[in-house]
């Protein structure tokens, strides 16, 4: 009787939850992985298992003939142009919407006790509808819309990502500006002030270091992503190695994924850096 006690106390109580739990997760990822139709075992093909391994094998060395890194450099620097330029866009258009969708500098929410008006109200769901609209859609689908409206160049990718990242910008944004604590803005409103003062002084000290490190992290996705849509034609790093993979050129390839290595390090160390000088 006793050790059937200490074996009740020593049963953990939420193994049952625990476990219909993972039964239930798994029976609602097989249908997923039923519609993806994913195959681990195309893999160990013997053919595949010979192209992967041909194709791979000539990843080194790596290619470093002067001619090939000054197409690399020149590469990197159009891949680096179109993620800053297309960050800058988006910033013009998700600043000022992501104060429209807030609710961090409302005046009504300053003098009724954190409820804003009505009227208030109604105006930001429209420009919250329009930033979801704006990340709903894909990159990738926006550069193929541009490449078709203005050509084959960065020009598309950068467009592509102005848009793409306005949305998701604004609406982090919005939500850092309301997540941080509101009494020092809405002390400084009711005291007579700017909602731009209101804005430097009261609420930017304590979400600088949020939104500096979640605008170097959506910088880093935007390199990667003006890499993945340069296989459409936008140019940059992403459309030489969409051509060298087409050659079977593995040496380039391995060239430039270590480029695009560097650059993912050299955005987080830089992440980094202005976290600590902000914190």
């Amino acid at each position: 009787m006793l050790s059937r006690t200490r074996a009740d106390q020593q049963r953990d109580p939420a193994a049952w939850p625990r476990l219909l739990l993972a039964l239930l997760a798994i029976a609602l990822l097989w249908p997923g992985i039923y519609q993806a139709e994913l195959n681990p075992a195309v893999l160990l093909q013997p053919d595949n298992l010979r192209t992967m391994g041909g194709f791979v094998a000539d990843f080194w060395p790596p290619a470093h003939a002067p001619d090939f890194l000054d197409l690399l450099l020149e590469a990197t620097v159009q891949t680096l142009a179109i993620a800053t330029a297309g960050m800058a866009l988006a910033l013009l258009l998700a600043i000022p919407a992501s104060l429209l969708a807030s609710r961090a500098l409302s005046l009504s929410a300053a003098s009724n006790g954190g409820r804003p008006a009505l009227l208030g109200q109604c105006l930001r769901w429209p420009v919250r509808g329009l930033l979801i609209f704006l990340r709903s859609v894909p990159e990738i689908v926006w550069a193929l819309l541009f490449v078709r409206a203005v050509g084959l160049g960065p020009t598309a990718g950068v467009l592509a990502i102005a848009i793409t990242y306005a949305g998701m910008l604004g609406k982090v944004y919005a939500e850092i500006f309301e997540s941080v604590d509101p009494r020092p803005a809405h002390a400084l409103l009711q005291s007579g002030s700017s909602r731009l003062s209101a804005l430097l002084y009261g609420t930017l000290p304590s979400a600088a270091a949020e939104l500096t490190s979640y605008t170097v992290y959506r910088w880093e996705c935007a390199v990667r992503a003006s890499v993945v849509m340069g296989f459409v034609g936008a140019g940059g790093l992403g459309q030489q190695i969409d051509l060298s993979m087409r050659m079977f050129a593995g040496a380039e390839v391995a060239s430039m994924l270590l480029t695009f290595l560097v650059l993912v390090l050299l955005a987080d160390q830089l992440s980094r850096l202005l976290r600590g000088r902000l914190a």
